[in-house]
């Protein structure tokens, strides 16, 4: 059965907004205005979609009739402009600004323009990832939050202020180069991070993996690091969305649904991706001069899951110890909580519990599922299987995307025979 209109043009526009947005915004210089321009792309398809089908190349057509539409803005802008000229032409002539010099280090990459853009330093550290993550990552304002694990409100608030900022400031749709570039450096990087991990593990919807985002985060990690190869962070960003990539065809079943990392078929690991990612790392270790960032670290956790032929053979008190290092150089309660489960193989469930438990209380973790989830995996192994189904139902409750759930409300039914 061929997938209806609207489902294939929500489908399509989660994937190619992004491609398009920063097509349109290279074009009328405002990304706001290109968004804009965009969603009258997704209406137009709304419109005749469902009456003449779905084109073969869809995301071409959206992004050919929303640069149609950016064409006839500026045609207006000029005619505009033309009628001023026409009305001022007795007055005297102001000198036409200097062009300015061409950047030595330009990149002719829309979706890294777009990402620079949306880093730009007059906004907020939170606005320029909720912005980039809005446009670069076509994510909703729900998901967004759910991301940040803050109110819905707070997150649209801070796009709307955003795109408004970037228009009054007249920021420019370029890639930086210089001293600015690695000032904003480490907020791309963050954007990036978390672009991938939205599509590592939705936060919502019907599907657990969204390769495109995958895809397109770890395209422009892979560009980051040919651009700055002297910054150990950028290729320790790398390896770790290399090694990241490199499980995703194991961790689903033929349906779709979850399959947990201690299941994994690591026959179906990506051993290419494997080696880059190895690679990446040993590249950011040879480029850093002092204690390893925040990515390295990952990268390194992530190395040791991959290069563990079965996940009995994992490291994990190295693992547990690099978690620990990760607290200490960037501290969250989400790493608090990867660090138990960590613990919880190394040292068993019952010191990790512990550690969960003090969890309980932060505000960030409330309505975060895997803590229940973690909880009820150390509650099973100490044989509290009543306690433990509690928690995976309460961790299934407050899950969004739906393959998560499931997997969640089948854990909770299995505790009656573990």
């Amino acid at each position: 059965m061929e997938p209806q209109p609207t489902e294939a043009l929500e489908t399509v526009f989660r994937l190619e907004s992004p491609r398009v947005i920063a097509g349109v915004a290279r074009l009328v210089r405002d990304v706001g205005i290109a968004e804009e321009l965009t969603q009258d792309a997704l209406v137009a398809a709304l419109e005749q979609w469902p009456r003449d089908g779905v084109p073969d190349n869809p995301g071409a057509w959206l992004m050919a009739t929303a640069r149609h539409r950016a064409v006839d803005l500026i045609r207006r802008r000029e005619n505009y402009a033309r009628k001023l000229a026409e009305v001022g032409r007795d007055l005297p002539a102001a000198a036409p600004p200097p062009e300015e010099p061409a950047d030595p280090e330009d990149i002719d990459d829309d979706l890294l323009r777009l990402v620079f853009t949306a880093c730009h330093p007059v906004l907020s550290a939170e606005a320029r990832i909720a912005l980039t993550l809005r446009l670069l990552g076509g994510l909703t304002t729900p998901e967004i939050a759910r991301a940040f694990l803050v109110p819905e409100p707070t997150v649209a608030q801070r796009i709307v202020r955003a795109k408004r900022t970037l228009a009054t400031k007249n920021v420019a749709f370029e890639v930086p180069y210089g001293p600015d570039r690695a000032a904003r450096l480490g907020s791309v990087l963050e954007v990036i991070y978390l672009i991938f991990n939205e599509g590592y593990a939705a936060t919502a919807g019907d599907d657990w993996l969204r390769p495109a985002l995958c895809e397109d985060a770890l395209r422009l990690a892979r560009v980051l690091c040919a651009l700055m190869p002297k910054e150990p962070e950028v290729h320790g960003l790398t390896a770790l969305l290399e090694l990241q990539a490199s499980r995703t065809a194991a961790r689903t079943g033929p349906d779709g649904a979850p399959v947990l990392l201690k299941d994994q078929n690591r026959r179906r690991w990506n051993r290419m991706l494997i080696t880059r990612g190895i690679t990446a790392l040993d590249r950011a270790r040879t480029t850093s001069s002092g204690a390893p960032g925040p990515y390295v670290l990952q990268a390194a956790i992530a190395a040791c899951h991959a290069t563990a032929y079965t996940y009995e053979e994992t490291d994990w008190p190295r693992i547990a110890t690099l978690y620990g290092l990760l607290a200490a150089r960037a501290p969250s309660p989400v790493v608090e909580l990867n660090r138990a489960v960590a613990v919880s193989m190394a040292e068993g469930p019952a010191p990790a519990l512990t550690l969960v438990d003090a969890l309980a209380a932060e505000p960030a973790l409330r309505d975060y599922h895997l803590l229940p989830s973690v909880r009820g995996d150390l509650l099973l192994r100490l044989g509290r299987a009543a306690e433990a189904r509690a928690e995976f139902e309460r961790a299934a409750s407050l899950a969004r995307n739906e393959r998560e759930r499931e997997l969640l409300k089948r854990r909770a039914r299995e505790t009656d025979t573990a």
